[in-house]
């Protein structure tokens, strides 16, 4: 089995909130996008971005309030707006299907296998939770890599702040979104949403010999909830 493909493996559950848009072609193979709203215990929802391949939704009909699972890879690209370099972080979908059932599934689920890239950051927030960001490299076919942003909380922020760049992660955990304010000048700010993956749980990589078991999708209880 290619490692590239079960390194990297994302599950969401929810609605559609807009129409698909075109995004991309390349050899002839259109690719959309669009939001779909994935809820959390809490009450609350994450709003997460797909894309997705019109082989995969040219036979089925997908509409705004449709409710669908969507099965892939998290991944992220480079997008140059208006002179500013932003990193994209989406769901690339390799299956969508329409999902009726509302007990069975937990909706957010994702599973890395990647490198610390970048020096971790440990920080507490004005409550006293411990918090400790890292910059996850997952590699992918042809020589690319995808370069997650990863929040631990609690005892997890303890264990990952003591990584080191190059150390050889497993992590479980959900995607979320965040609504931030930028601003643009003294009177004016913009609403920006920005993603990352909560961690449930992570694992120091030690054995090379990895065996398809190492694998369960089954995450527990959102942490930072």
């Amino acid at each position: 089995m290619d490692n590239n493909i079960t390194n990297n493996q994302a599950t969401i559950i929810g609605m559609i909130e807009d129409k698909f848009k075109f995004n991309h072609e390349i050899y002839g193979e259109k690719f959309y996008t669009c939001t779909v709203k994935v809820p959390r215990l809490s009450g609350t929802d994450d709003n997460i971005r797909i894309m997705v391949s019109e082989r995969l939704i040219m036979d089925g009909e997908y509409n705004v309030g449709d409710r669908v699972e969507v099965t892939g890879q998290f991944r992220s690209y480079n997008s140059y707006e208006n002179g500013d370099n932003r990193l994209i972080l989406t769901v690339f979908a390799k299956d969508i299907s329409h999902f009726e059932d509302l007990e069975t599934k937990n909706p957010n689920m994702l599973y890395l296998n990647g490198f610390i890239c970048k020096e971790p950051i440990y920080r507490t927030t004005p409550f006293g939770r411990e918090i400790t960001d890292i910059l996850l490299a997952v590699n992918r076919s042809y020589n690319k890599s995808d370069y997650i942003p990863i929040i631990a909380w609690g005892r997890n922020a303890r264990f990952a702040k003591n990584l080191n760049v190059g150390d050889n992660v497993k992590i479980w955990g959900r995607i979320q979104s965040r609504i931030y304010q930028k601003r643009i000048s003294d009177e004016e700010s913009i609403t920006k949403t920005a993603y990352e993956v909560s961690i449930n749980r992570m694992e120091l990589v030690t054995d090379e010999d990895e065996t398809d078991e190492d694998i369960n999708m089954n995450i527990g209880s959102d942490s930072d909830e």
